[in-house]
């Protein structure tokens, strides 16, 4: 039920009196005020409602009984400063026009803010002054405001955030954008992204990127970009199509970051995994993934590869006469003087204790047999950590259609023979090969 007009006293006649001024009859001022959008009230001299009209009501929740002879003290929240009343009550004392805002709190106990205007006006027969109070419910703004605010500071302190228009002309870019790029804003504003490209990827790559944007209005995911000094780099990206009222796209978002260091750690962290930690050779798994490869590519081009094993003699005996700290260290040297002999396309890996493989591609048997002479006779020339030591060699060379696992079984079997035929020689496919090889 709506709440009853609480006229405003007009003057007694036998008819309406119009307003001096305007001719306007008191009462339908009344009722425009009660029917208007605006919450209006009238207090008396010590801020008591004397008058509140429907908006008002709408507004605070309180009905108007509850209102009436009440001060707004009843919807005070309690949060609004007490320096702000203060102002407020200079300003009207003086006799002038207050106007600001409040944090005040409905019925429900639903906090709101108003922007308020309030009017001392005068009774020019008895003198008595009244407050008008015009309010405006501003609580969406102010969440607007402080939406807005928050974005400001994300887009300033967040990501690199760039904006472009519908034909992808950039309008905008932030401080993060310019810390990574190199750009400043003034020498990206008109251009469109493709200042940024690195050449890394093709046609196809753009074609399903810029398909996911359209479809879905969203892609992310890993692409390569160019700074300003031309310098290529890997970013983390997003790309965000934003549409108006109508579905049409107004915008496109793409929000980065550089991940340089991140792909730097997985390389890091791959070659950890595929590496010996003492000798820095390749450990078993890497061993393993680099001869799978190397069969296939040997298989596809139609090229030789060969596979080496070897070992150190009587290492265990090191090992126990000297400790395992000096058998580290021969195996760190070893590793050292075998790695500086090789071609860039060699492999070592350590493969387990003492021994080690090596991956030759593109070399045959003889020559296989060669490089195994000359390792073993570098190794005998030299001592190791102030010890003299010697190796034993297997070799084995790729046979079409052979299985990594086979190959490696017949370079074990040499190295076997090798150490079973009084160690220190190299032994091929089971035949002795203990031949001088001049440097």
């Amino acid at each position: 039920m709506q709440e009853p007009i609480r006229e405003l006293k007009c003057p007694p006649s036998g008819r309406p009196k119009p307003f001096a001024t305007t001719g306007v009859d008191c009462r339908l001022l009344a009722i425009a005020i009660e029917q208007s959008p605006v919450a209006t009230a009238i207090t008396d001299a010590e801020g008591r409602f004397e008058f509140v009209n429907r908006r008002f009501i709408e507004v605070t929740g309180y009905g108007r009984d509850e209102l009436l002879g009440q001060t707004p003290a009843l919807i005070k929240s309690g949060h609004t400063p007490p320096a702000v009343y203060q102002s407020l009550w200079r300003t009207l004392a003086a006799g002038e026009v207050w106007r600001g805002e409040l944090l005040n709190r409905k019925k429900s106990g639903e906090l709101y803010w108003e922007a308020e205007i309030i009017t001392p006006v005068r009774d020019g027969q008895s003198g008595m002054v009244r407050y008008v109070v015009v309010k405006e419910d501003i609580t969406q703004r102010k969440r607007h405001e402080s939406e807005l605010r928050l974005l400001a500071t994300a887009f300033e302190t967040g990501q690199a955030t760039l904006i472009t228009d519908a034909e992808m002309r950039i309008e905008r870019v932030n401080a993060a954008f310019s810390a990574i790029t190199g750009y400043r804003a003034e020498e990206v504003i008109g251009e469109t992204p493709r200042l940024f490209k690195s050449g890394r990827h093709d046609e196809a790559f753009y074609a399903a990127l810029w398909e996911a944007v359209l479809t879905t209005g969203h892609w992310q995911g890993e692409i390569w970009s160019r700074n300003k000094a031309g310098e290529i780099y890997p970013l983390w990206q997003s790309i965000t199509a934003v549409a108006d009222e109508a579905g049409e796209i107004r915008n496109f978002v793409a929000v980065f970051h550089n991940i340089s260091e991140r792909k730097r750690m997985e390389r890091e962290l791959a070659r950890q995994a595929t590496r010996d930690h003492l000798t820095g050779a390749l450990n078993r798994r890497g061993f393993d993934e680099a001869l799978a490869g190397a069969l296939a590519e040997a298989e596809c081009q139609a090229q030789p590869l060969s596979l080496l094993l070897f070992d150190i003699d009587h290492f265990k005996a090191v090992n126990d006469r000297h400790g395992h700290d000096r058998g580290d260290a021969i195996l760190r040297a070893l590793a050292k003087r075998v790695q500086g002999s090789l071609r860039s396309s060699d492999l070592l890996a350590r493969w387990g204790g003492e021994e080690f493989t090596l991956l030759l591609p593109g070399t045959d048997s003889s020559g296989a047999r060669a490089i195994a002479e000359r390792l073993r006779q570098a190794v005998a020339a030299a001592p190791f950590a102030g010890l003299s030591v010697t190796i034993s060699l297997g070799v084995a060379s790729d046979r079409p259609g052979e299985s990594a696992q086979a190959l490696l079984q017949r370079a074990d079997a040499a190295l076997y023979q090798a150490k079973g035929q009084g160690r220190n020689r190299v032994m091929v496919d089971g035949q002795d090969r203990h031949i001088s090889v001049e440097f």
